[in-house]
């Protein structure tokens, strides 16, 4: 018996799916019925692994999105009907020291890349007169400045107005355009952070779950977005974060 959150016959395209949050997105889409091409900058054949090992279908593929239009052309010939634009970096300095290439590096991938890689997405569903669902990953630093990350904040929060602005033009025809925004998840992006003692004690202090979010809370949110359960659901950002906004 089919469910409000059964994703079977949905094909689903992960970006940044080799490691962390994106690999636990892809591996949830594939449990709840996905098939999903799994796409990054190195090979992802450690998830696709994974997702044969619950069952699931997947395949991988090469992109590079440090080219911002790297993904206009994944979804020519193949329907997509969901995308998880999950990909993106981060670098860290003093506003003062920040250098331009740092924030165009950033810039790029997180936040030029997502909107041309959901432009063509979303060129594709129409076309075919389709429906389709884009989780994109914000941040807390979706609603927060932080510190030291002056492209990645500035990044995040256009992540989170387009969302909303793509929620805006695209709800009535049938694609749902909403966010996931991640607290603090043991990641790659996250090790400088952990491997700092201060850091670390102060970060878990604020949060009212008292740990570290795993990939696999991130993951959860997503699927849930992404299948029939969520399909009034336009333009939201949902923080999975251990409470820390509330605090």
């Amino acid at each position: 018996m089919s469910t409000p959150f059964d994703l079977t016959g949905r094909r689903a395209l992960v970006t940044g799916a080799n490691t962390g949050i994106g690999q636990a997105i892809a591996v949830g889409l594939a449990q709840a019925g996905a098939e999903v091409i799994c796409a990054g900058r190195r090979a992802c054949d450690e998830t696709v692994a994974m997702i044969a090992d619950v069952g699931g279908t997947a395949s991988s593929m090469l992109v590079d999105f440090t080219d911002p239009m790297a993904g206009q052309g994944l979804f020519d010939d193949q329907p997509i009907d969901i995308l998880i634009n999950n990909a993106g970096i981060i670098r860290r300095n003093d506003a003062v020291d920040f250098t331009e290439a740092d924030w165009d590096a950033v810039m790029d991938v997180n936040l030029k890349a997502l909107f041309f890689t959901t432009q063509a997405f979303a060129r594709a569903v129409l076309a075919r007169g389709g429906t389709g669902r884009v989780v994109n990953i914000a941040s807390l630093l979706s609603f927060q400045g932080g510190i030291r990350v002056p492209s990645y904040t500035a990044s995040k929060h256009g992540v989170a107005g387009l969302t909303k602005l793509l929620a805006n033009e695209w709800a009535a025809k049938g694609i749902n355009v909403n966010a996931v925004a991640p607290g603090y998840i043991e990641t790659n992006n996250t090790e400088a952070l952990r491997a700092d003692p201060d850091r670390n004690r102060a970060i878990l202090e604020r949060i009212p779950a008292g740990r570290w979010g795993a990939a696999s809370d991130i993951a959860g949110a997503a699927v849930y977005l992404c299948t029939p359960a969520a399909g009034y659901v336009h333009g939201a950002v949902l923080n999975v974060d251990g409470g820390w906004l509330a605090r």
